[in-house]
């Protein structure tokens, strides 16, 4: 099988996105800070998944997710729990004109 993921981190509040042919191992990398990509932002929690048979197919299914359609798709599939543990986007630093 192929899968298609979504974390959410736990302490930066934000999502990340991607592909494992083995979904229980590469989770284990990102808990344990193997995955360079996730190591700042630990602990992770595994928020949703898709599988696939073929890797084309999920590959092509994480380009989509990973694009703003997909990200609104994502919002959309998860409201139920964004809802109840919603995202707190920190504001973002004014550049001064000087």
């Amino acid at each position: 099988m192929h899968y298609v993921y979504v974390l959410r981190s736990v302490t930066a509040d934000g999502f990340y996105i991607g592909y494992s042919a083995n979904l229980r191992r590469r989770f284990t990398q990102h808990a344990e800070g193997g995955a360079f990509a996730t190591s700042y932002r630990r602990p992770w929690k595994l928020i949703y998944y898709e599988a696939y048979t073929e890797q084309a197919d999920a590959l092509g299914r994480e380009r989509y997710l990973k694009s703003g359609g997909g990200r609104r798709f994502l919002e959309v599939q998860l409201a139920h729990y964004l809802k109840k543990d919603p995202i707190h986007h920190k504001p973002r630093e004014q550049k001064s004109r000087n």
